[in-house]
């Protein structure tokens, strides 16, 4: 009795997965006309407002039995797939494969999207600004270690937009080609990842040596090629390897996130859930930084970060960055920030974008 219930619930299963491909490939004709439209309009194809906002009716929609991130990310797949068939996007990171970079990529674009490893972030940005590529995706700060100075300062260099931003959960584990923690005499990673798991490692490998490098992904591949070496990076990165892996989640706190950013050149439109990046740098004067943010508090803006880097080759001068709730055409914000820029030296939008979800 219990099988043939399990053979007539397969047979239904069976039928709805015909149902859906049926849907998909619906889905995707209509997304290869709107891709046809769009070319005949010289239109961008890639719209993450439009996508969030898509997004975000099927997670008030969704009544389970699936949770919002398997729902998101099943369609994050469909989003990007149908958007190949429109236009295959071109995407920038800080590579070698596997890194949190390209993990974060993937999140925000799908595994049909092209990803194009770079050695550095600055690289990255360069790729993007001579559209080499549509966009990059940077990280910019961690939960536990604090801003990326060098992606900010990237910033003050090139005339990049902000189009987006990733939130990415960071589970470092230690891998090697050694079977047991006891033959590592080296760890290798991304200064970030190694100050991430600096107790840990104090604990368990307390004579080891430690040795920074460019990224986590790139410490995976030197300790493949390294008798004793290990490396602290994503278990994605021990099954693209083939790196055993010797210990899993030694970050030293658990809700561990990195804030990752899509850089573009295009502006993104609202969605009612969104966030706008400012740089500004200001005149000489005592109480500037004061008078500067009240016009954010008086419009009662949520100032949700704020970070000051020095200017180069002007002492002891520094460009602010903020992060506000809102869009730039809001009109609340849209005062502030001409309330703001009466008083800066200079001022820069570095764009409005939808919150990561």
């Amino acid at each position: 009795m219990a099988d043939e219930k399990i053979q007539k619930l397969r047979a239904e299963i069976d039928r709805i997965d015909h149902d859906l491909l049926s849907l998909v490939s619906e889905r995707g004709k209509k997304a290869s006309q709107i891709g046809r439209i769009k070319r005949a309009l010289k239109a961008g194809f890639y719209v993450p407002e439009r996508e969030e906002k898509i997004l975000g009716r099927l997670r008030k929609l969704n009544r389970g039995p699936f949770g919002d991130e398997a729902v998101q990310t099943i369609f994050r797949e469909i989003l990007s797939a149908s958007l190949a068939l429109e236009s295959p996007l071109t995407v920038a990171y800080l590579g070698p494969e596997a890194t949190f970079t390209h993990l974060a990529g993937i999140r925000r674009f799908g595994l049909s999207a092209q990803f194009l490893p770079q050695p550095s972030i600055q690289q990255v940005f360069q790729e993007v600004e001579l559209k080499r590529v549509d966009f990059g995706v940077v990280p910019i700060e961690n939960s536990t270690e604090g801003v990326v100075s060098y992606t900010l300062d990237l910033f003050a260099e090139h005339p990049l937009k902000i189009c987006g931003e990733i939130k990415l959960p960071v589970t470092h584990n230690l891998l090697s080609m050694e079977a047991e923690l006891k033959d590592i005499q080296k760890v290798y990673s991304h200064p970030h990842a190694l100050a991430q798991c600096r107790s840990w490692l104090d604990v368990h490998l307390p004579n080891v040596q430690v040795i920074g490098e460019a990224s986590t992904a790139r410490a995976a591949l030197v300790a493949k090629g390294q008798k004793g070496a290990a490396a602290i990076a994503s278990e994605y990165a021990s099954t693209h390897y083939g790196l055993n892996l010797l210990a899993r989640h030694i970050e030293d706190h658990p809700n561990n996130f990195t804030r990752f950013v899509v850089v573009g050149h295009q502006e993104c439109g609202r969605t009612g859930n969104d966030k706008t990046s400012v740089m500004f740098s200001t005149k000489d004067e005592v109480g500037v930084l004061y008078r500067l943010l009240g016009p954010i508090a008086r419009a009662r803006i949520n100032l949700t970060k704020i970070e000051s880097r020095p200017l180069k080759g002007r002492a002891w001068e520094y460009i602010f960055f903020i992060d506000m709730d809102g869009h730039k055409d809001d009109a609340r914000v849209k005062k502030a920030l001409q309330s703001m820029t009466k008083l800066c030296s200079f001022l820069k939008v570095l764009g409005s974008y939808p919150k990561s979800s």
